[in-house]
């Protein structure tokens, strides 16, 4: 895909790699130019090509076009866009053919962007809108829907050539995040409860549970073969949860972002889509990889001293984006206005990803 003359002006260069290489997972890691002035709250490969996304609390939605040779990394900025007033954004998808980006926050908008494109006032399309702000966005592969979850307590569907929702549900709580893939969504709201959803056709409910943890959930992801989901909370702590029946396969929880007796959130998690491992990545600046298979940790990366927000595998699976800026796990006395928000690639070796077969017990 060709951006072309139509890419949006030049964004500034903020966040624009000050850090030295204690600061990333591997040296060689590449630092990504103009990852934006305030923190980092999603990214977001194409499907398609290797195009990286990015969402920011300083209301810019902006892309990379990412480029890897015999190791080697760089990425170029492509274009940016932003929300309404510089509203903070707080998550974004992509279509499945990778040319359109879907992006929610704190402007209460469901907004689309045709990459390639640069729309009027550089605001993208308001396709949609909740009564507070949206935490979390995803597709639905199976009806080219758009579905969005917000802190009103309400799940609402969307097809972008039309102005109302094409459903919505009434949830218990307040939506901290949500995951699609294929037939199977899983929501994770305040007082740690969790929804699944069969969303192949009319989205119907599968099962709401408590979360297997006992403290505030933080993330969520699907398995790439929709059995189940990996549930990440504040305490350091990662549940495997299985929905279907899987022969020899049972859920389970285990402890990780911990270091003596102080105990970080979970940020993220995301899996790598050929081999159904995945990654944690945390408030103590680690990045850890892990077999939920065969229980054990694959890759544990050395801590960058910096909290990482997010991160998110490419659809190849030999690149690995993360983002490092402030996550508010220690308040604001804890914040300092200079930190770097800064987004890194590292190429991915197979033997860091890959299963490497059985043992015992998490390690």
């Amino acid at each position: 895909m060709s951006f072309g003359a139509a890419v949006a002006p030049a964004p500034q260069l903020v966040g624009s790699c000050t850090a030295g290489t204690t600061d990333r997972l591997a040296p060689q890691d590449h630092c990504v130019q103009s990852a934006g002035g305030d923190g980092i709250s999603s990214l977001r490969w194409s499907s398609t090509a290797n195009h990286l996304v990015s969402t920011n609390w300083d209301g810019g939605v902006r892309c990379w076009e990412v480029q890897e040779q015999g190791g080697q990394i760089r990425a170029l900025p492509k274009a940016q866009v932003n929300h309404e007033g510089n509203a903070p954004v707080l998550d974004c998808c992509m279509s499945p053919d990778g040319n359109t980006v879907f992006s929610v926050g704190a402007d209460k908008a469901v907004r689309m962007w045709q990459l390639g494109q640069t729309p009027p006032n550089n605001v993208p399309q308001q396709i949609g809108s909740h009564d507070q702000p949206i935490k979390s966005v995803g597709f639905l592969k199976s009806s080219n829907m758009i579905v969005s979850g917000g802190y009103d307590k309400m799940l609402k569907f969307w097809d972008a050539r039309q102005p109302n929702p094409v459903a919505q549900i009434q949830l218990p709580e307040r939506v901290y995040d949500l995951d699609v893939s294929d037939s199977l969504m899983v929501v994770a709201c305040a007082g740690r409860h969790i929804l699944t959803y069969n969303v192949q056709g009319q989205p119907q409910e599968h099962e709401r549970k408590e979360s297997p943890l006992k403290f505030q959930s933080r993330c969520v992801a699907a398995f790439p073969d929709n059995t189940g989901y990996a549930v990440g909370s504040i305490e350091g702590r990662v549940g495997i949860q299985y929905v279907t029946k899987v022969p020899g396969k049972e859920s389970f929880a285990f402890k990780c972002h911990r270091d003596g007796n102080n105990v970080y959130a979970v940020n993220h998690i995301a899996f790598h889509k050929g081999y159904g491992t995945f990654s944690t990545v945390g408030a103590d600046g680690i990045v850890n990889f892990w077999d939920k298979d065969n229980k054990q940790r694959l890759k544990g990366f050395p801590a960058i001293h910096r909290t990482i927000t997010c991160a998110q595998f490419n659809a190849q699976g030999n690149m690995f984006a993360y983002a490092s800026s402030y996550d508010w796990s220690k308040g604001s006395s804890q914040h300092a206005p200079n930190t770097p928000n800064e987004i890194f690639v590292h190429h991915v070796q197979d033997e860091e990803i890959k299963p490497k077969g059985k043992k015992s017990g998490y390690r």
